[in-house]
């Protein structure tokens, strides 16, 4: 409708609300800010730590347990201590996790939101500023360049408005707005007379109505298609899941087994207690405590470096990511236009700087390149505001619309003009000297239908002036003359020929390319068509969205570990391909260049083998629900997948992914809430780090698991044995295994999660999403270590035991010489799980080469486990719980010995794979995909070794033209 009738149709008027209406509205309609995830409480995540398969099992023994100590005359004050331990165990692996968990996620509710925290509103004729929250539906806002939308909004007035819908599209250029009525047969985004929460005005200044608030607006049917999206599970988490499963099931068939072998002839009671102490030898109960302190670790470590993890299972998603499917704007890019070329004068002069900082040089800046940039800077309205300037308000989304921060420097306006106006100063140009001494007395502004704009100024020595730039193919056509040689020269077929080749030379480096020219004029008068005809062109500026710094580094260290990077971007596919050449993400001579138009005439199944294709993929010009469907079919294809973005657009994708990584600097709301880790310094390379510690956290749990099982192996033989050889009493208590189990292994483990990354970890391919957690590398290992332990421990109860000459059936649980060897049993296997500790910091290299005290937790932590298996074998109070007895120092130099085997026999084991394999494992293939994938053919016929790719034009036009000189532009 027309903007006058807009306040009509919205209950407000010119003057805006009245003070009482708008409180009635925010009675009615909320708070205008985006609702919170549901989320557990407290008590629920407390509970959640209790229904893990090792709790439930251990909390079902508990209880057994206590019901035998009641039902049996006399009570055995035993199986109390035992159901009271078994408790204490599952008490601890609680508060343990819980703690972890709540306070990784309370952490990642630090971050602040995007939407502004106040906005100017009329109310009553008045202007006012406004927490935005108290936004309602009829509020009059007032918005100028710098500026935040505070909610969606109908524009009512608009003078030379332009907003960057960057969040919400993905697209960075400016688009322009206007408040003339008109028809939408598209998205509202589409609308030109409508602004959107969480964009930026970038020029201008305008009034508008705001019509929805809240999760109302776009922002929030972007949110709710995000929170119908359930969460994923990781790798980790559905391994655990299976290992817990197959853990508790053998050690309830094992028990229940051997409970069948007794119960002939023992008491029913006495059988089970026995069995019992089996299941508990089996289930690692300080395994999940011990995987959530690691994981932590994990976190710790990569909030160090800016990588902030809201659950702590996405640390080790991170590692096994074989893709990472990536926004362009604001993650592989700065989202800062920079010129980078200039020509003029039949030379192209190369701009060196990155972003709003003036700093760097114009190459050979002759008379005629700085007329060209001074005549650019006079005709712009965008201004740049040094470190410490007053150009606009401070506060989330106020910092002078999408250019964000370089150093300090901003520029208010549009990002274009912005990087003229830094090149001007690049070249040794004020525009404040120049427009004292050019003042402009005129303006045409932008016409997106003309694609130009125009300003007239009084000449420094008498007459008018006309500044003109837009883009080239619109320019030229009003051109006559052409700078060259020191004067105008007409403008042949012949030159502008030329004009055209540099351009096309230009924009097929994804550059944006913009003509310059000037005209004088009888006077600051006079029509549009006239002050834009006849001109003298002056040359040529190419500006991009420059690359992070870091970003190329990143990329490569990706491709070595054989991780395979998608761009998925609303821009161009031009600007698309040139980026990801210069961040190494294109280095073949055509990529598969796919467009949100193609994706939507695919079904499933097209889009599954599309997703096949060659490691070098790009998506153009897609929305949300294309970067989802790609997510999915990714998955589907049994892909670990990483995604990258900062938009609100991106959120629905972050949600659906294996790891959602949202920006924290420049991210929304939206993208936050969606993402398990936010970046806090907006770095892709910080990706690259979080990988290589996921990596290594995997690697760590493997390395525990390697010690709690062959412990558990190493309590179980002698448990077996006893049974077979009709032995009447248990060779090691279920509380003595409680003990080593939480008072000697623990810490170890602990200290085992805290072991730092191999040096080689990144030059290794993914891990298959297939690969269990329990390998067959990692049984045959906790085989063979628990087995020497199982042997030497058993060795050592049976040897005292007949060493006594006392028969078997004379053996009662008070008898020294059995308090003796149970005593022996604990402390050898306590022993011996120090040196399996250090046995298993390597999998093929020497631990002398590793360096003994490299991880000095671990001595200390072995320490520790030994200095309390001393107190259990010397204190009273202890002996009497643990039904032990103090031990000779002879006994101690044999269990160190047996103890001291299994680290030797590991030494031995590596030193034979050194020998047999002298090359460490599989490696990453040089094109970036797994060595898995070598030569699969897509479906354009194209290879992964190199050969012609097919190449889908980008919206009907032609493909993207190769780039020479990527490494000498890097």
């Amino acid at each position: 409708m027309p903007p006058g009738e807009v306040h009509g149709a919205l209950g407000s008027s010119a003057r805006g609300l009245s003070p009482d209406a708008a409180g009635e509205r925010r009675e009615r309609y909320g708070a205008n800010e985006l609702p919170r995830a549901a989320r557990a409480g407290p008590g629920r995540q407390a509970l959640a730590q209790l229904t893990d398969l090792f709790a439930v099992v251990l909390l079902l023994a508990s209880a057994i347990t206590f019901l035998a100590y009641w039902l049996s005359e006399p009570r055995d004050a035993g199986r109390l201590q035992l159901a009271v331990a078994i408790l204490c165990v599952v008490a601890l692996n609680a508060v343990i996790g819980f703690t972890q968990e709540y306070s990784a996620e309370r952490t990642a509710e630090s971050l602040q939101a995007m939407v502004p925290h106040t906005c100017r509103v009329l109310r009553d004729g008045r202007r006012q500023e406004v927490p935005a929250r108290d936004l309602v539906p009829g509020d009059v806002v007032a918005l100028e360049a710098g500026d935040a939308v505070p909610a969606d909004c109908r524009l009512v007035e608009a003078h030379e408005l332009s907003v960057n819908n960057a969040a919400l599209t993905g697209e960075s250029d400016p688009v322009r707005r206007d408040s003339a009525a008109m028809a939408v047969p598209g998205p509202l985004t589409d609308a030109r007379n409508c602004l959107f929460m969480g964009t930026d005005v970038v020029a201008g200044a305008g009034k508008a109505v705001v019509f929805a608030t809240g999760a109302a607006t776009e922002f929030g049917r972007i949110y709710r298609l995000t929170a119908s999206a359930s969460r994923q599970r990781t790798p980790l988490q559905l391994q655990v899941a299976a290992m817990a499963r197959r853990v508790a099931g053998t050690a309830l068939a094992i028990g229940a087994l051997l409970f069948a072998v007794r119960l002939p002839g023992d008491d029913t009671v006495e059988a089970f207690v026995f069995a019992l102490g089996v299941m508990v030898a089996l289930v690692p109960e300080g395994l999940p405590a011990t995987l959530s302190v690691s994981l932590a670790i994990g976190v710790r470590r990569m909030a160090r470096r800016n990588a902030l993890v809201k659950r702590l299972l996405a640390v080790e998603a991170l590692g096994s990511t074989t893709v990472i499917l990536t926004d362009k704007t604001g993650t592989l890019t700065q989202a800062e236009m920079t010129v980078t070329r200039v020509w003029a004068d039949g030379a192209v002069h190369p701009v060196s700087g990155v972003g709003y900082a003036p700093e760097g040089e114009v190459t050979d800046p002759a008379p005629r390149v700085r007329e060209l940039l001074r005549v650019a800077a006079l005709c712009c309205d965008a201004r740049l505001v040094p470190p410490g300037g007053d150009g606009g308000r401070d506060g989330p989304g106020n910092g002078g619309g999408p250019g964000g921060h370089h150093g300090n420097w901003r520029v208010l306006g549009d990002t274009t003009e912005g990087a003229l106006l830094v090149a001007a100063a690049k070249a040794g140009i004020d525009p404040h000297t120049e427009e004292a001494a050019s003042p402009r007395v005129a303006e045409h502004p932008f016409d997106p239908g003309r694609k130009l704009m125009s300003t007239v100024h009084r000449a420094p020595g008498g007459g008018f002036l006309v500044h003109a730039k837009g883009a080239p193919q619109e320019l030229l056509a009003r051109c006559t003359h052409i700078d060259r040689d020191g004067g105008a020269r007409p403008l042949t077929e012949e030159s502008r020929a030329a004009v055209v080749a540099v351009n096309d030379g230009l924009a097929a480096q994804g550059l944006r390319v913009l003509a310059v020219a000037v005209r004088r004029a009888e006077g600051p008068g006079g029509d549009r068509d006239t002050a834009e005809s006849g001109l003298t062109l002056l040359g040529l500026t190419g500006m991009l969205d420059p690359p992070r710094a870091e970003v190329s580094e990143a990329v490569d260290a990706c491709r070595r570990a054989g991780i395979r990077i998608v761009m998925a971007t609303g821009d161009h596919p031009l600007t698309a391909e040139a980026v990801a050449r210069r961040v190494g993400i294109v280095r073949g001579r055509e990529p598969l260049v796919v467009t949100g138009k193609r994706l939507d005439t695919l079904d499933d199944a097209a889009l599954d083998e599309l997703m096949a294709g060659g490691p070098e993929l790009l998506l153009c010009r897609v929305s949300p629900e294309h970067k989802t469907r790609a997510v999915t079919a990714l998955r589907r294809r049994g892909e670990v997948v990483a995604v990258t973005g900062d938009g609100a657009n991106d959120a629905p994708a972050l949600k659906h992914a294996d790891i959602g990584v949202a920006m924290g600097a420049s991210g929304t709301d939206v993208a936050r809430e969606a993402a398990v880790m936010v970046l806090l310094d907006d770095s892709f390379a910080s990706i690259a780090t979080a990988v290589r510690l996921g990596r290594s956290v995997y690697q760590n749990i493997r390395r525990f698991l390697v010690y709690v099982f062959s412990s558990n192996i190493g309590e179980l033989g002698p448990i077996v044995a006893a049974t077979f050889t009709g032995f009447p009493l248990v060779p090691i208590s279920a509380v003595q295994i409680l003990a080593i189990d939480l008072g000697s292994d623990v810490l170890p483990a602990l200290a085992l999660g805290a072991e730092p990354p191999e040096s080689d970890v990144m030059d290794r391919p993914p891990r298959a999403r297939r690969e269990r957690l329990f390998s067959m590398a990692v049984m045959r290992r906790i085989l063979f270590l628990g087995g020497i332990q199982a042997l030497g421990v058993t060795a050592v109860f049976f040897w005292h035991i007949h060493a006594s000459g006392i028969p078997f059936a004379e053996f009662t649980e008070d008898h020294p010489v059995y308090r003796e060897a149970v005593t022996m049993v604990q402390a050898g296997i306590v022993l011996s799980q120090f040196f399996v500790g250090l046995a298993v910091r390597t999998d093929r290299q020497s631990l002398l080469r590793a360096g003994l005290f490299s991880n000095p937790w671990l001595l200390w932590a072995g320490g520790i486990g030994i200095a309390l298996m001393a107190c259990i074998s010397y204190v009273p109070v202890l002996q009497e719980v643990f039904n032990t007895a103090p031990l000779a120092a002879a006994d101690w130099a044999v269990l160190t010995g047996l103890g001291a085997l299994p680290l030797a026999a590991d030494e031995l084991r590596k030193a034979w794979l050194r020998r047999r394999r002298p090359e460490s494992g599989e490696r990453a293939a040089p094109g970036g995909g797994r060595t898995d994938r070598g030569g699969r053919t897509d479906r354009g016929g194209r290879t992964d070794g190199g050969g012609p790719a097919v190449h889908e034009p980008a919206d009907g036009g032609p493909g993207p033209a190769r780039i020479p000189g990527r490494d000498e532009d890097r």
